[in-house]
């Protein structure tokens, strides 16, 4: 039986809507699956899913351990193999894609990094900026601006000289991310990079990443399994249990009913007064 998550918490006093995603109406599909069906170890993960997510989307994939979610961002990515269905990414299929560079992924095991890998973290951020087509060529000012840049959006500027083992997990995340983010991804995958940051660094963490979608018009997907976080933060809800489900955030029944079928309908959560975030058309100002 699948466990009941907790109640939804409030969110903490610094959030606000500012925080959270922002877009005044669907952009153009960047990311549109249909028909996906993927079996690992013989066993069907993911069942007939089919969604469409659009350019500024903040989306926030949740659902029980062991549904789905990882295994959905993997083949978004090309790097888990499908039963069947079509992936098209910024309108080309998977198969054709190759402008790789559009798109950046961050994954849960990023911190399990060497910690006597012989890079400090300015310039392990200066890898990201690097692609598939031109590893090895010299980073040029403007590349090193742009690191700087990256290390200041994700508070990290005081520590560019450290080596990664004189980091914390969460100034861990917060580098790996940053290296995702320094070649100008036009879509950011992140699979629960708020594991190991602590609640003062986490609001600064969400705070940024709302901002890069909400200046930039970066596209985000991003696994957690703090719906407080998703309900206030984000503009979409995905919810992964072998089936996907997408909704708006919004207070509307089809986002609770969403729930319940990935969780089970013993789910309920509270919502403690606080203003949910609104989907496209709602509330995005």
């Amino acid at each position: 039986m699948t466990k009941s998550p907790s109640p939804v918490k409030s969110a903490s006093p610094l959030t606000t809507e500012e925080d959270a995603g922002h877009a005044l109406t669907h952009g153009p599909p960047v990311l549109e699956v249909e028909g996906l069906n993927v079996v690992r170890s013989n066993a069907l993960v993911l069942k007939d899913v089919t969604f469409t997510i659009h350019k500024s989307d903040y989306v926030g994939i949740v659902g029980p351990n062991g549904g789905g979610k990882t295994t959905l961002l993997l083949s978004i990515l090309g790097l888990m193999p499908r039963a069947n269905g079509t992936i098209r990414l910024f309108g080309q299929p998977i198969e054709e894609f190759t402008d790789w560079q559009r798109i950046a992924y961050v994954s849960q095991d990023a911190i399990n990094f060497d910690p006597q890998f012989p890079l400090n973290v300015r310039e392990l951020v200066g890898l990201g900026r690097t692609g598939r087509s031109n590893i090895g060529r010299r980073l040029t000012k403007h590349d090193w601006d742009a690191v700087d840049e990256a290390l200041r959006f994700m508070g990290l500027s005081d520590l560019a000289p450290k080596r990664i083992g004189q980091l914390s997990g969460g100034q861990k995340q917060r580098l790996f991310v940053a290296k995702a983010l320094v070649g100008e991804p036009d879509m950011l995958l992140l699979d629960e990079p708020a594991t190991g940051i602590d609640a003062s660094a986490m609001e600064a963490f969400y705070h940024r990443l709302g901002s890069l979608n909400r200046k930039k018009g970066t596209t985000i997907l991003i696994t957690s399994h703090d719906l407080g976080a998703v309900f206030y933060r984000m503009s979409e809800i995905m919810c992964v249990n072998q089936e996907v489900n997408v909704a708006p955030i919004s207070d509307d029944p089809e986002m609770e009913r969403i729930l319940r079928k990935a969780y089970g309908e013993h789910f309920h959560f509270v919502l403690h007064g606080q203003r949910l975030r609104r989907g496209p058309n709602n509330g995005r100002s």
